[in-house]
């Protein structure tokens, strides 16, 4: 990749640009890109992503270490499969290095082994793009290497018709933007609450689904406030409703900054509101305990803008964490490498929903000991009948 293309002139005059010009941001193509470890996938669970990069190496032993069983290149591939990401893109770095420099032999090497790896988790190749790289060098970046003649691109089988390119900005282009649908019912997670001018209650977040439209009756959950949208802003300009993807301000009444919080959900009150979770039924699957994880186990789960201490009360099935079959029935224990599913009870009420309805809302990382223990998806919820309705 190119880089000083772009001066700190020029990048102060796009953002100016954006800061004058909000609704500019909806109409571009913007790529934010995020380098997760194994024991940060806690950040990863913060956004919902698009598409996973998986970089291995073509250098001398480095891609026998990825996969092998101590490697994380798998790993990777596991989380991003459970965690619901469906677009991936394979890059095979440091072809610079490889002896003779850019095999084209050793590539179709590692891209056969890896296609055979991915698929036993349950990506499809096809639909994978392979792109040889040197990113020292910027072969195959965001221009066509002339390295490597050999290569003649990628290939990514679709529904609506192959997509082809050549190089990873090329694929990157060709990432499906998820459909953060607008017609869902609204949820929107807190992330802040501010007070202004002493006076003034102002929530912010983004929103996950729906839309949020000023005069729109709304409800807080899990402690079931109720009021009334009395303006919305994005980037200090004023809007008449948000939309996916928007991350935003919004002005209520008649609540003061105390009553809201981190973690609380915004729902349409006419519309399949957000209600307080009394359990659920979660797909897990442990990265990294010491020990064994037992009924009554209370670590910290987080999920969306929450952080809410939560208890093991049954360990369901051990299953298998490739094809998802039940290994063992009630099993006593699970522990580093196991996948199961579990009901947990939170300690404190927090909103949560399935996976298959709100992804953003459905999954959660489990920390403990300062680490991320687990990360998982909520399976079902059982949502608990509030009897402290706020109206305001």
């Amino acid at each position: 990749m190119r880089c000083g293309d772009i001066t700190i002139p020029t990048l102060n005059a796009f953002v100016r640009r954006t800061a004058l010009n909000p609704e500019h941001v909806r109409d571009l193509s913007l790529y934010l890109v995020s380098i997760a470890t194994i024991k940060s996938f806690v950040d990863l669970q913060k956004k919902y992503t698009d598409c996973g990069l998986l970089v291995v190496s073509a250098s001398l032993g480095e891609f026998e270490v990825g996969i092998s069983k101590d490697g994380q290149s798998l790993e990777h591939v596991l989380f991003m499969y459970n965690l619901g990401v469906k677009q991936m893109i394979v890059i095979v770095n440091k072809m610079d290095a490889t002896d003779p420099s850019f095999s084209e032999e050793l590539f179709n090497e590692i891209k056969n082994e890896l296609s055979t790896q991915i698929q036993k988790i349950g990506y499809q190749p096809e639909s994978v793009a392979f792109i040889p790289l040197s990113a020292s060098h910027g072969d195959n970046m965001i221009e066509s290497s002339e390295n490597m003649p050999w290569y003649k691109g990628w290939t990514v089988e679709r529904k609506k018709g192959n997509v082809t390119g050549k190089t990873l900005m090329e694929a990157i282009d060709a990432i499906i933007p998820p459909q953060r649908s607008s017609e869902k019912p609204l949820r929107l997670p807190i992330q802040d609450v501010y007070k202004i001018g002493g006076v003034l209650t102002v929530p912010v977040g983004r929103v996950e689904s729906g839309i949020l439209k000023t005069d729109m009756k709304i409800t807080f959950a899990p402690s079931n406030i109720k009021t009334e949208v009395k303006s919305i802003q994005i980037c200090h300009e004023s809007i008449n409703e948000a939309l996916p993807g928007d991350n935003i301000g919004f002005r209520v009444e008649g609540i003061s900054a105390q009553e809201l919080q981190r973690g609380f959900v915004c729902s349409d009150s006419n519309n399949d509101p957000a209600q307080e979770a009394s359990s659920f039924i979660a797909q897990i699957i442990v990265l990294n305990h010491p020990g064994q994880i037992s009924q009554g186990y209370t670590p910290v789960l987080g999920c969306h803008t929450a952080r809410v201490a939560c208890k093991f009360v049954e360990l369901i099935s051990k299953i298998d964490r490739r094809t998802g079959e039940v290994i063992e029935e009630a099993p006593k224990f699970i522990r580093t490498g196991d996948a199961a599913i579990v009901k947990l009870i939170p300690t404190k009420p927090i909103c949560v929903e399935k996976f298959a309805d709100y992804p953003s809302l459905g999954h959660f990382a489990v920390r403990d000991m300062r680490q991320t223990v687990a990360i998982g998806i909520i399976k079902d919820v059982e949502k608990r009948i509030s009897i402290r309705d706020k109206v305001v």
